[in-house]
């Protein structure tokens, strides 16, 4: 859960703030924290809101992989109760959907909402605590809307997860994995493509367990082949985070022969340590994920990998740490999201020898100057090659394989451009003359 910030979980997240949504202080305003999913359906609720024509209310959308998220989230909440004597203050998101007792006792704060609940039509008008049981939820019918960038649009095709890695508490503010079945999701890229969204990004908290719910158990290759043969219009189309240990054979066939799905992919991996992801309770190993990216890149080789990794996990020795380190230029990453852990209460990770945290935290230091080396080989390995990149903004375009371009000039936000790339600055490449190229 966007570029990404991913977490911990195979969700994309960062551990805090994102945004708002319609700062207007007598309409409703949406603060978002944490991952790509919950700004998606924060777009949803602020829609919602102005149907339900719900004024002078704050909607705090939470999250909850990180003890630093969930702190930001009570700061916040706080100082718009001080601010902003009156409004009606609402909580939701993953962190009130696990402990909504403890954002009900806040000061100022009217209505606690679930994560099923939301998005629904009226419940941003209800008071007190409305949670209901997660874990029972029906299918995923992500909300339509969400979050829409300038040269961008994102689609929710599924929520929740089956695993239970022993770090994560997401499962609990999820529920169990449910999909969006595959002609919604074919009708709203579909729809987004002809309001003239040249990039799709498909997202969810585990994005390759789609299908498994859904009657004949389709894969998310299926899925992925079905949105690019029934819109030919798109341009692109992208994935989010994805699990190293589901990636089904159907997907690695549209990769091979569909120049349309971006070649990125970026891994929940976590660690490069075997006995760390044992006790992590990965689904993969060291070895399998090497496999894994090796087997790519002979079907694809211009494919550019991002993964997210864990520091200072518990138990980790600097041994173990050593292998992470070594793990991302063995697997020639080219981006990393890296966390210091944190303990969430009740998971079993929390129970563990603990690092001490400056280790953990110095550890983190040295996981992000290795992942600043990491993507400037990569752009370094781009250079002189022709690219084709969409603008996100005047001097700003987002290549196929993720690479950030600057370039001069000031074509509108969604424009595909192409030229060669000339040089990079360690953080974007550089692109030299370009010109702008039509699709279809």
């Amino acid at each position: 859960m966007p570029s990404e910030a991913i977490s911990a979980s195979n969700a994309e997240a960062s551990p805090g703030f994102l945004g708002n949504s319609n700062a207007d202080s007598q309409a409703t305003e949406v603060v978002t924290f944490g991952c790509r999913l919950n700004a998606y359906e924060s777009g949803a609720i602020a829609a919602q809101a102005a149907a339900d024509k719900v004024e002078d209310a704050v909607v705090f959308n939470t999250c909850a992989v990180t003890g630093e998220a969930v702190r930001q989230a009570r700061q916040a909440i706080r100082k718009t109760a001080r601010e902003r004597p009156g409004a009606r203050l609402i909580v939701t998101g993953c962190a009130a959907q696990i402990d909504p007792a403890s954002f009900a006792d806040l000061p100022g704060v009217d209505l606690v909402l679930g994560n099923a609940e939301k998005s629904a039509p009226g419940a941003l008008l209800r008071s007190g605590v409305q949670v209901g049981d997660i874990m029972a939820s029906g299918p995923a019918m992500a909300p339509a809307g969400g979050l829409t960038e300038r040269s961008r649009a994102y689609v929710e095709i599924q929520n929740g997860c089956d695993h239970r890695c022993t770090f994560c508490v997401i499962p609990f503010g999820r529920g169990n994995s449910r999909s969006t079945p595959a002609e919604i999701v074919v009708g709203r890229v579909r729809t987004l493509a002809a309001q003239g969204f040249r990039e799709v990004v498909l997202t969810g908290v585990d994005l390759t367990s789609w299908g498994a719910d859904l009657p004949e158990t389709p894969v998310l290759g299926n899925l992925v082949a079905r949105i690019l043969i029934e819109t030919p219009e798109l341009a692109r189309l992208r994935l989010s985070s994805i699990d190293a240990a589901e990636i089904d054979e159907a997907l690695m066939e549209v990769l091979a022969r569909e120049p349309r799905l971006m070649p990125h992919l970026h891994l929940s991996l976590q660690s490069g340590d075997d006995l760390i992801l044992k006790r992590m309770k990965r689904r993969h190993s060291r070895a399998q994920a090497l496999s894994l990216i090796d087997r790519v890149r002979s079907i694809r080789p211009d494919t550019a990998f991002g993964a997210d990794f864990i520091a200072g996990f518990p138990t980790e020795t600097e041994a173990a740490f050593a292998n992470t380190l070594a793990f991302v230029e063995e697997a020639g990453l080219a981006y990393l999201h890296v966390f210091p852990y944190s303990a969430r209460p009740g998971t079993p990770a929390a129970r563990m020898p603990k690092v001490e945290s400056a280790v953990v935290k110095e550890r983190a230091a040295r996981l992000r100057a290795a992942g600043a080396l990491a993507l400037a080989r990569h752009l370094e390995g781009i250079a002189g090659r022709p690219v084709r990149a969409l603008v996100e903004k005047p001097g700003l375009a987002r290549a196929e394989d993720f690479s950030e371009i600057a370039f001069d000039g000031d074509p509108p936000p969604g424009t595909l451009i192409e030229g060669v790339v000339t040089g990079h600055d360690g953080r974007r490449a550089t692109l030299g003359d370009w010109r702008a190229r039509p699709w279809p």
